[in-house]
């Protein structure tokens, strides 16, 4: 399942990165100005004295002082950790940390169980004396590493990061906690992800990848639950600080259990997409994805140029994937994007529902979801299988499917049932067959009889929801907003999944942590944030 979202597509990064880069000179040549004229009087003033010194008076001058070197380790409560780099996918800027691993035992029941490896990275405050209260960074997915992926989300926690120290933890199963991997299975599946829906081989695939994580692992132990006692003592081991919990799509579940198991520990609460406690995961994905797309397809048509270029370009989707699931195309060529190398790939009915779920997450993909169409129904799928190579390369390169597995298996599994009215949607009665296919195979944790009750709590909380989110739509903020005593929801128009990097959100949230008090947050800033209009051609909106 990929849930979480916040993956930006590489245009939306370079900006940041050239925003960022930007703003750093911009910084960097102010702070040179604002030295300029005392380095211009200090010349002046040591010029005439050096006029009348003596040699020995010149000699004896102080040193200028030097900036220290940052520390190879702090100590934060009982936890020693060291300097590291939290690492950005395909060489981008990473982001300096303290890390250290965190011992826990595998079956918390037994304490004599296997013992795993947690990562723990502490992101210090620019602030030598930092606030009290730290922010803890929650990953999507389930399975993304909160690691592997902060660096892409740094620029958002920028404004929180002056006064506070930040907390990213790679949950059990993820990244460098103990990953559930099976490496050999997926190296013996690339290739395969066109072919036909087939139960029985995902099974099969399913047993080999299980053989493979039981040399190392019980999946049974990396449950949302046994990840909330683990992030509680990390905490406990941290010093015990007042927690400011952000999570990111399926961390917004992590987020609501920890802070329903812990309300004491917990300050604030920022939901980003969020999956409410009641959500049984996988099973509203057809029908969500059917509601972004018909919003999508009636701002086209509310919009002349692409009204004009388009006509009703759901329906050419509709007809596209029609044809591919009666006649796949085999062998379509298009260019890697990142290596600018020839490549081809079989595009069946069922791959072109992908590929259109994928783009729906993200509001630029989005924009470019008509013209792909278009061209796609032409016969030239160069477009739309480019795009979403980085796409799905992104959420592949930091998502481990094992944790993933032990999650839904575990949490959601048990209560999907079959959806009739899904089979005339684009996805079809696809996404619930293939997590029912895969864990009827992949072993099942326990799970507290309330975890899907509704969560409730006083708690300040913001959540932050995308008109048009294929998989966790506005009705689910205001499904959770109806169990808090001091909640608000900010929606924004036009947009997608994961709201956090988007605009002056990030000033947003800084000043609502700061404050506690989301309803008299100002937030018309995000007024000015609107729908991306559809690309027409692929030199932008404008014909």
């Amino acid at each position: 399942m990929k849930m979480n979202a916040l993956k930006m597509n590489p245009r939306m990064l370079m900006r940041i990165v050239v925003i960022a880069i930007a703003v750093g000179i911009v910084g960097w040549q102010w702070r040179a100005k604002q030295r300029a004229p005392h380095g211009n009087d200090a010349e002046r003033t040591t010029a005439t004295s050096t006029a009348t010194a003596t040699p020995a008076a010149a000699s004896t001058a102080p040193a200028k002082p030097v900036k220290p070197a940052p520390p190879a380790t702090i100590r934060l409560g009982t936890l020693t950790l060291t300097a590291c780099e939290l690492k950005a996918p395909h060489g981008g800027a990473g982001v300096p940390a303290f890390c250290t691993k965190f011992p826990v035992p595998e079956n918390r029941g037994d304490p004599k169980s296997r013992r795993i490896d947690l990562k723990v990275a502490i992101v210090k405050s620019d602030s030598t004396v930092p606030e009290k209260d730290m922010v803890v960074y929650l990953a999507g997915g389930p399975g993304q590493s909160a690691t592997e992926t902060f660096p892409q989300l740094a620029t958002a926690f920028a404004p929180l990061q002056k006064h506070h120290d930040i907390l990213v933890l790679d949950q059990r199963g993820t990244g460098g906690s103990h990953a559930l991997s099976c490496p050999e299975v997926e190296k013996a599946q690339k290739g395969q992800q066109d072919l036909p829906f087939d139960a029985a081989r995902v099974k099969a695939d399913i047993a080999k990848c299980l053989a493979e994580v039981e040399k190392t692992a019980d999946p049974r132990y990396y449950t949302t639950t046994i990840a909330v006692a683990d992030l509680e003592a990390v905490r406990q081991a941290l010093g015990a600080p007042k927690f400011d919990l952000i999570g990111i799509s399926y961390g917004t579940r992590m987020a609501q259990q920890y802070a329903t198991a812990h309300p004491d520990a917990v300050r604030s609460i920022v939901l980003d997409s969020v999956a409410p406690n009641t959500l049984i995961l996988g099973e509203t994905f057809a029908s969500d994805l059917e509601r972004a797309l018909k919003l999508q397809a009636e701002a086209c048509l509310a919009t002349p140029a692409c009204k004009q270029a388009f006509g009703d370009w759901r329906k050419t989707l509709l007809d596209l994937h029609a044809q591919l699931a009666a006649k796949p195309v085999e062998n379509a060529g298009f260019r890697d994007p990142r290596t600018n190398e020839p490549a081809t790939r079989n595009v069946t009915g069922d791959t072109l529902a992908g590929l259109v779920h994928l783009f729906a997450y993200n509001a630029e993909a989005s924009a470019l979801l008509p013209l792909d169409v278009a061209q796609a129904a032409k016969g030239d799928f160069a477009p739309l299988l480019a795009q979403t190579q980085i796409g799905e390369g992104d959420l592949s390169g930091n998502m481990n499917g094992g944790m993933q597995l032990s999650v839904m298996c575990s949490e959601d599994a048990p209560f999907l049932t079959a959806r009739p009215g899904d089979a005339d949607t684009l996805l079809g009665t696809r996404p619930i067959e293939r997590i029912q296919a895969a864990c009827s195979v992949w072993p099942r944790g326990a799970v507290p009889k309330d975890f899907h009750a509704p969560f409730k709590s006083s708690i300040p909380t913001l959540i932050l929801s995308g008109e048009r989110d294929p998989v966790t739509p506005p009705r689910f903020a205001g499904e959770v907003l109806k169990g808090l005593a001091n909640g608000r929801v900010l929606e924004l128009k036009g947009m997608g999944h994961g709201e956090l990097t988007i605009g002056c959100m990030p000033k947003l949230v800084n000043e609502f942590i700061d404050k506690l008090d989301p309803k008299q947050l100002d937030a018309a800033c995000l007024k000015r944030i609107g729908p991306i209009p559809a690309f027409v051609n692929f030199n932008g909106a404008a014909p």
